[in-house]
């Protein structure tokens, strides 16, 4: 049998399936995907798994491309020089190529007592240790939730919705991508739902106890359950191999997603950190990053040059319980506009544009899956913005320096 390049994708999120599937293009490639857990976990329901309304996991056999081999396993270290993953059961994998997509984890929070009495939402893991602590407590408990991006807006509407008492602390305001009139939208609707928002300057936690938040405008607001959603952060295990990360943790790479210290090692999602300009953390972003890491493989087999990722955003779509929602329309470069879709009149389609969007990404997996490379998106959705920003860094490098391509 004639050799076949082994190439091992770390991570099981949206970038890894995605550059996992679409590996698949080439017969004489074994693809062997590495993740912890034996499900897929659809990152953006987790707030509905909490709240009962859909367990957020999806068997890897319907996302998977048949020829793609699982390995259940935990990944210790990347030996890049001898190209081979350390697992944490002592055993080790060899590859040829190594597709970094670790995706992202709860940032560790420094506020004193949120590591002991506050609850993150960031993995499958973390929703099951909360879901029993919020099943055990009835619903004129206080529930607060610390954060107001996309997951701490849709964890206090879900709960919310289902008659709890839920704040929001979102600090100096809530939903910071939002355009103010999408924001706006968003208040009515947690207003409606009975959610207490808690924003402005003094809205910043200083400390949690077991049963309260503190602020720094020294007011205990009552917590009998403390929902933590203040951020993301990334897995160390590109720093803990000796590879070159940004100072959040990410690989960094050049702009065709290759490790700027290893041509073997491309990475995808929200672990990648190209040319020091990482785009938003987002199921959005991490599919085409996960599609472009693969095609720079696929190039590098065919002995032609890889061509830069190309990420382009439409929005962001929010839901606010399971009635309704709100999509915010952005420029290209992530640039949220004016309009929108949701508020009063518009929550129930905003709703259904949620849950579409929630079922369509995984569709595209599937649909990856069975014809790999036929999810793709047009080369224009680019930001050029970008590459105004990367010319002029170029410009003003300086000679004895060879800035990241």
């Amino acid at each position: 049998m004639s050799h076949r390049t082994q190439v091992v994708v770390v991570g099981g999120g949206y970038a890894g399936v995605t550059a996992a599937n679409r590996l698949t293009k080439r017969d004489d490639v074994a693809v062997t995907l590495v993740n912890a857990r034996p499900t897929f976990v659809e990152r953006i329901r987790l707030h509905q798994r909490i709240a009962g309304s859909h367990d957020a996991v999806v068997d890897y056999r319907r996302v998977l491309a048949d020829a793609v081999r699982l390995e259940v396993a935990t990944v210790e270290r990347i030996d890049a020089a001898g190209r081979r993953l350390v697992l944490a059961d002592g055993g080790t994998l060899g590859y040829d190529y190594l597709v970094y997509a670790v995706g992202s984890t709860s940032a560790a929070p420094a506020v004193p007592g949120a590591a002991e009495h506050a609850y993150p939402l960031a993995s499958l893991e973390e929703a099951d240790r909360l879901a029993p602590e919020l099943a055990a407590m009835g619903r004129d408990a206080h529930v607060t939730v610390v954060g107001a991006g996309p997951s701490g807006i849709e964890t206090a509407s879900e709960l919310a919705e289902q008659g709890r008492t839920v704040t929001l602390v979102a600090g100096e305001l809530a939903g910071p991508y939002l355009h103010p009139k999408g924001r706006q939208a968003v208040l009515a609707q947690l207003v409606r739902l009975g959610v207490t928002v808690v924003d402005g300057p003094a809205a910043v936690v200083t400390a949690v106890t077991a049963d309260a938040v503190q602020l720094a405008d020294g007011r205990d607001l009552p917590s009998d359950v403390t929902i933590w959603t203040a951020g993301f952060g990334v897995p160390d295990l590109a720093a803990r191999s000796g590879l070159s990360t940004d100072a959040e943790g990410r690989l960094r790479t050049d702009e065709t997603l290759t490790s700027v210290d290893d041509e073997r090692i491309v990475a995808a999602g929200d672990a990648a950190a190209p040319s020091d300009l990482p785009f938003r953390m987002s199921c959005q972003a991490a599919g085409q990053l996960g599609g472009a890491a693969a095609d720079t493989v696929l190039a590098r087999l065919a002995g032609t040059e890889p061509a830069p990722a190309v990420v382009g955003f439409v929005g962001q779509c929010l839901s606010l319980g399971r009635g309704a929602g709100l999509f915010q329309f952005a420029r290209r470069g992530d640039v949220p506009v004016r309009a929108f879709l949701g508020g009063r009149l518009g929550a129930r389609a905003g709703a259904w544009l949620k849950e579409l969007v929630c079922r369509s990404t995984v569709q595209g997996l599937v649909w990856e899956a069975r014809r790999p490379g036929s999810v793709r998106y047009p080369a224009f959705i680019g930001d050029p913005r970008r590459q105004e920003v990367l010319r002029a860094r170029r410009e003003t490098a300086p000679h004895d320096v060879v800035p990241v391509a």
